[in-house]
């Protein structure tokens, strides 16, 4: 007998520009354009100041580390992380003050963590310029890794991905950015120019249209994702609107609201037995050895499996794996750790109705 229970995975920002880069087999140009620090490989020895000897040239699956024993015990149906990097050799960068790429050289590294989907509707994709967004769609679509929220025109990058399932189900998954992620009005995608798939705003409409595309196409034993980046960089606070917003789409048939942006999770919600994840934090980034914000324990990493049920859409349960970045690399958090995480996500979600439990594994549960 088919089970109707789902496991995904989901990852918040997948940063591998600048020193995650610069450690791969192919570093772009070192080269950057920001106030304070013009090589990316300063941010490597940042690193290494704290953590040790990092490696250069480093195998593909280097950077996730324990993530992948992870993986293969979960065994997920499918992987989607929102890829917040350019993937290019383009040269024409946006003068926004940081910038990300990976050289396409490196994309080797998303296809050893097997994501099925990168969502692409953020502040970084457009780093390089339109050209760079072009380039990484097609380095993507070379790697067999399905893009989503960004694209050529502005049909293709509101368009939703559509994975087969077991049982002849499907995972259909949309992705969208707001401005308040930092991402520039003139990013948005036109019907004949690449670019983003920007909200206009967070009203009712919006929120509707949105979910529409998504949802719209789900049959009997779907389920769909919808993956949100929006908010500012850090604090655990859910503005009233991203609440009102992200309730409306499940209204709207959509199964798990996939949010991203903060550097640090932020509040989950469960409602109306639909997964609401206001921030997933970062999975992996270079800024190991940066000061600032340390209340907020930027280097804790959380991996989410939500498991679903496909008959009913419903959340069964959320499985979490605490992980901490060192030497650029994901690490198993340690039970210390992964205790501050439980009790963190506890108190941020209290408003919320939701509490985290702790296993004896230091995986970290909830319940719908």
């Amino acid at each position: 007998m088919q089970t109707s229970l789902v496991t995904l995975f989901l990852a918040g920002d997948v940063m591998t520009g600048r020193a995650v880069d610069q450690i791969l087999a192919h570093p772009s140009v070192p080269e950057l354009h920001e106030p304070f620090v013009t090589d990316a490989r300063e941010y490597v020895r940042l690193a290494e100041r704290v953590s040790g000897p990092v490696p250069r040239r480093a195998a593909p699956e280097y950077i996730w580390g324990d993530a992948l024993a992870e993986w293969q015990r979960m065994a997920p149906a499918a992987r989607i992380g929102n890829l917040e990097t350019s993937i290019t050799r383009s040269e024409q960068y946006e003068a926004k003050g940081i910038n990300y790429r990976m050289h396409p050289g490196n994309v080797r590294c998303l296809v050893e963590a097997r994501f099925d989907v990168c969502a692409l509707a953020n502040n970084h994709v457009l780093d390089y310029g339109r050209t760079g967004l072009t380039e990484t769609l097609r380095t993507l679509e070379h790697a067999c890794i399905r893009g989503v929220g960004a694209g050529r025109n502005r049909d293709e990058a509101m368009r939703p991905v559509v994975l087969g399932l077991p049982g002849g189900r499907h995972l259909i998954v949309g992705a969208c950015a707001h401005a308040s992620s930092g991402v520039p009005d003139h990013w948005a995608a036109l019907p004949a120019e690449p670019g983003v798939n920007l909200l206009p705003d967070l009203s009712d409409n919006s929120a509707a249209a949105v979910a529409a595309r998504v949802a719209g196409q789900k049959l009997a034993g779907d389920i769909a994702v919808l993956s949100i980046h929006w908010g500012d960089n850090w604090g655990y606070g859910v503005p009233r609107q991203h609440v009102s917003f992200a309730h409306r789409l499940v209204d709207a048939g959509i199964d798990v609201v996939f949010g991203h942006s903060s550097h640090h999770v932020r509040p989950i919600e469960i409602y109306r037995e639909r997964l609401i994840l206001y921030g997933c934090g970062d999975f992996i980034n270079d800024y190991e050895g940066i000061s600032g914000h340390e209340q907020y324990r930027g280097d804790l990493i959380l991996m989410f499996f939500p498991v679903c049920n496909s008959a009913t859409g419903g959340l069964v349960a959320l499985q979490m794996t605490p992980m901490q970045i060192r030497k650029i690399r994901l690490n198993r958090a340690s039970p210390a750790d992964a205790r501050w995480l439980s009790d963190t996500i506890s108190r941020i979600s209290r408003s919320f109705g939701v509490h985290v439990e702790l296993q004896s594994d230091a995986t970290l549960r909830i319940a719908a």
